[in-house]
């Protein structure tokens, strides 16, 4: 065990954000996630186990923190640049500065254990050997290569480590400080939202690196993606409560589903053996001959340990099942050579966008992601080519930036001030479906958090009833119900959806196109984000596969064919018998095909339903069963193709 909290409570004045805490990274190399509602204290609970925040003590409370061997703890909001006229190498490298020290003492000693005999030179050795097992557990070995190639995965140069750090911006400083803190290899990592602002190829890398760390990690993140690839270890924080689940996010998820099933059942079966008894006891209580039976009943009940009901889901989230004022034509977005950027060119893009699709434009930090959307909306103008919408399309456009969106005004008075021509029961009516109830409305947008300001600029898109969103990145700052809210809403939405994002668990769930933009150029993906992982993994042009062609004989009669001892005839009829079976199974599966997609298309409609919007529990059972009624499909699919393309010698 190397860090446990017992019993913990946090409170700041009379309000209590944790209570009851019980914490512990139990491993050296566990990987723990800690999830939980915006506002739930999940950074308060790191800010524990670093030690800017104590826990609060109560009487008659016995509470503690117990961390045997002093492990040491690194978080990112911990680290900071002294000198800014430092060179980015000589800033990095001083993480390395207790290896290299290991490593001279490792070479004195080497010297010294062939100077001396005895008892001083087993000394020596022990020393020795301690510090070797050290040396290679930090990475002695290869501290350079997995810090170049540390820097090249966060997009950093090697001409860059010549740059003082007054050179970089805010953002190449964030990251230049994660990459810091990794290198210094702390005994608990602790990562708070590592993946925001970082794009997929980053987050790939990540995964990948914190995997393979050797060390303990805890992690708040509301990629669940990112979770479900690294953790073993979920902590939940709800109610103000911490609640442990081993594996990852997906194990969590059924894990909490059953252990709520469970003790639900559990409290109505119990609460249905109290009626009994108390029932039993009031009917007999009267009678003297059942004195001792109706005592006994009470005492049953009295020494029953009660199951307590389960608390509900905290599922409490925005909703705006809204249909577009104008319904567009089947051609929503033409793009032909469209050449985007500023004073210097990012990109070409070329598409063709129809009615009803929902694009991904996915590509690293800095390609041009922004800029496409920014185009489209009129913000920057394009350097070349020609893009033009097509009929009655109404754009609703968000911009990342709007989680910065400041303002003097209140909520109801900034949202009011857009749509005037609506009474203030309609605006609070608005304004309360994506959570903005009672006197919140009356607060400052100033005052608002990142994730408030996102719920207001969504409240304001929406209410114009656009039929074509543009999004970019609008998940950066909402927390998993939301993230899987918004997910909801866009499936059903019976418009046209352009987005960028990062959360690959959010463009696979919602994308029908993906359009990837890298270095080498831009390229469209008619189909989801798993064909994609799929085809684009291929070097070569997925349409340009080698076909498997028989050879010919050139004219001449192998030995095959001279000894064959079926007649034409008989191979004729066999081959007639294996068509039918052929035919009998191929209409077997498009029964089936068919089948499957009415099943999903009443799925949809179901998740679509109004009454379901805000019904966390409810709306993942249906999308879990719509998942699995498509991957069946897709099997069957492959498996209808795959006959199809047989003739009936069994060749392709």
């Amino acid at each position: 065990m190397l860090y446990r909290i017992s019993n913990g409570r946090v409170m700041f004045a009379a309000d209590t954000i944790l209570e009851h805490v019980d914490f512990e990274v139990r491993n050296k190399s566990d990987k723990i996630a800690v999830i939980g509602r915006n506002g739930a204290g999940k950074t308060t609970l790191l800010k524990v186990i670093t030690g800017e925040v104590e826990l609060t003590r109560v009487d008659g409370e016995d509470s503690s923190i117990t961390a045997p061997g002093n492990p040491t703890i690194g978080y990112l909001r911990q680290i900071t640049f002294d000198d800014l006229n430092e060179t980015l190498d000589a800033e990095i490298r001083k993480v390395f500065a207790s290896i290299i020290e290991e490593k001279k003492r490792i070479d004195e000693l080497v010297v010294l254990m062939d100077s001396v005999e005895g008892e001083e030179a087993e000394r020596y050795a022990k020393e020795y050997t301690s510090l070797m097992d050290d040396f290679k557990d930090r990475g002695g070995y290869y501290y350079e290569k997995e810090y170049d190639a540390m820097l090249t995965s966060f997009g950093f140069t090697a001409d860059d480590k010549k740059k003082h750090l007054s050179e970089f911006s805010g953002g190449q400083l964030t990251k230049l400080a994660f990459i810091k803190l990794l290198l210094s290899k702390p005994d608990i990592l602790l990562l708070d939202e590592p993946t925001n602002h970082l794009d997929m190829s980053t987050i790939s890398w990540l995964e990948d690196y914190l995997k393979n760390y050797n060390r303990a990690v805890v992690i708040v993140s509301h990629d669940r993606m990112f979770l479900d690839r690294i953790v073993n270890v979920v902590y939940e924080i709800t109610y103000q409560q911490v609640v442990r689940f081993s594996g990852n996010y997906t194990d969590y998820v059924a894990q909490k589903k059953e252990r709520y099933e469970k003790q639900l059942k559990d409290h109505i079966a119990q609460q249905k053996e109290i009626k009994r008894l108390t029932e039993l006891v009031e009917r007999f209580k009267n009678k003297p001959s059942k004195v001792a039976m109706t005592r006994s009943k009470l005492k049953q009940i009295e020494h029953m340990e009660l199951v307590a009901r389960p608390a509900d889901y905290d599922t409490k989230s925005f909703h705006a099942a809204f249909t577009p004022k104008l319904e567009t034509g089947k051609d929503v977005l033409f793009v032909k050579d469209l050449v985007i950027g500023y004073d210097t060119p990012l990109a070409t893009v070329n598409i063709d966008l129809k009615k009803g699709e929902r694009l991904a434009v996915i590509g690293d930090n800095g390609i041009g992601k922004s800029t496409f959307l920014k185009t489209l909306v009129g913000e920057v103008e394009k350097l070349s080519g020609d893009f033009r919408f097509g009929v009655n399309v109404q754009t609703g456009y968000f911009d990342q930036r709007m989680a910065q969106y400041t303002s003097d005004k209140t909520v109801i008075n900034d949202f009011w001030d857009m749509y005037p021509t609506l009474t203030e029961t309609e605006v609070r009516n608005r304004l309360g479906a994506f959570l903005f109830t009672q006197d919140e409305v009356f607060k400052d947008v100033s005052m608002l958090s990142g994730g408030e300001r996102v719920r207001l600029s969504l409240a304001k898109i929406f209410n114009s009833l656009p039929n074509v969103l543009i999004l970019d990145e609008p998940t950066n700052h909402m927390d998993m119900i939301g993230k899987e809210t918004l997910e909801a809403m866009l499936v059903c939405f019976p418009g046209t959806v352009i987005f960028v994002s990062h959360d690959r668990y959010f463009v696979k769930k919602v994308a029908t196109q993906i359009l990837e933009m890298t270095t080498d150029g831009v390229r469209l993906y008619p189909f989801g984000y798993e064909d994609y992982l799929e085809k684009s993994a291929n070097t070569g042009d997925g349409s340009a596969m080698r076909q498997n062609i028989p050879e010919t004989s050139n004219g001449k009669e192998t030995s095959q064919e001279k000894n064959t001892e079926v007649s034409a005839s008989q191979a004729e009829r066999l081959a007639g018998k294996e068509e039918e079976k052929r035919q009998r199974r191929l209409k077997k599966l498009e029964e089936k095909i068919e089948e499957l997609e009415n099943s999903i298309a009443e799925l949809k409609k179901e998740l679509c339903k109004p009454e379901y919007a805000s019904m966390y529990s409810k709306l993942s059972e249906i999308q879990a069963d719509i998942d699995a009624a498509e991957e069946e499909l897709l099997e069957t699919m492959e498996t209808w193709e795959s006959i199809q393309k047989t003739d009936n010698t069994g060749r392709e």
